[in-house]
């Protein structure tokens, strides 16, 4: 734990003062706030290893400040500890719930207090290496929650999907809609891919990867989309439109129309009727022969 940054926020000073000491005496560098605001202060020009945090407290409490870092994506890796009292449980439930990775009941026990904190930086560290090592290799990657909201990323995707750029609440919703489309559910498994386009019209394929960390994050890869090339070859080449080309070009890599419903952003039935259509100026009667016709343009690429 030497060389680790730790923010205590506690509106006790004895206390602040008590876990302050204890801690720069083994080594560590402690920042003290004894408020909400004065804690949010710090982290404004500082960002910690870990947080030690009072659940209750006057103004903000701990949970509101919980709360507001995980909604940063500059401080959301950042474990926070929560302080609580002997018997509030309710409290321990909030902790976990807005955030929090453990707690400590008061009066605080020093040495559990010390494991519980090596253990975080360590685990909180190692995710960080295991990131940068991704992103060093050209990997695009990034977690969300079953909202479709991003719970990390690698440095790569963050500016693929131009996150660091985003103010948009809008675009932020849209995006997510676009990622709970491509999460199974309990009672249908979703296609494992599709094509979103960020809000500057760049097209990304993100690819589902699977549940990692708990049932609530799930793991997809980005890689920039260059899908012009197919979709321009088969519109000029049979004679269809950009978008049955673009529902041709998803069914020539195997996807049912319930897929392809859910790639393009569009009802099975409207894929149906591109299929009819694209049936009809191609002159065949099933997708069996289209798509080896569209997979024959494609080779020719």
């Amino acid at each position: 734990m030497k060389s680790s940054v730790i923010l205590i926020v506690d509106d006790d000073p004895g206390a602040l003062a008590f876990l302050a000491a204890t801690l720069e005496e083994r080594g560590s560098t402690a920042l003290v706030a004894r408020s909400g605001e004065s804690a949010l202060a710090i982290l404004d020009r500082l960002t910690p290893d870990i947080i030690l945090l009072d659940a209750v407290m006057p103004g903000l409490d701990g949970f509101e400040i919980c709360r507001r870092v995980k909604r940063d994506d500059r401080l959301s890796d950042i474990p926070v500890i929560f302080m609580t009292g002997l018997s509030d449980t309710d409290h321990v439930v909030q902790g976990f719930t807005v955030g929090g990775v453990d707690y400590v009941t008061k009066p605080i026990v020093v040495e559990q207090l010390l494991v519980r904190l090596r253990t975080h930086i360590a685990t909180s560290r190692m995710a960080l290496r295991a990131r940068s090592a991704l992103d060093a290799s050209g990997r695009h990657l990034l977690a969300t929650d079953r909202r479709g909201v991003v719970m990390w990323s690698t440095p790569k995707a963050r500016t693929l999907l131009y996150l660091d750029n985003e103010s948009d609440d809008d675009e932020s919703s849209r995006r997510a809609s676009q990622i709970r489309a491509l999460i199974p559910t309990e009672r249908a498994t979703a296609p494992k891919e599709a094509i979103i386009a960020t809000r500057t019209g760049v097209k990304i394929r993100m690819v589902y990867l699977g549940h990692v960390g708990g049932d609530n994050e799930f793991l997809f890869c980005l890689t920039e989309a260059d899908e012009s090339g197919a979709e321009i070859a088969l519109s000029r080449a049979l004679s269809v439109t950009p978008r049955e080309s673009e529902v041709l070009l998803w069914l020539s890599r195997g996807k049912s129309n319930a897929d392809i419903a859910a790639i393009l952003g569009m009802s099975p039935r409207t894929v149906n009727k591109h299929l009819e259509q694209i049936y009809k100026k191609i002159g065949v009667e099933n997708r069996t022969t289209a798509v080896r016709i569209a997979m024959q343009i494609i080779e020719r690429l």
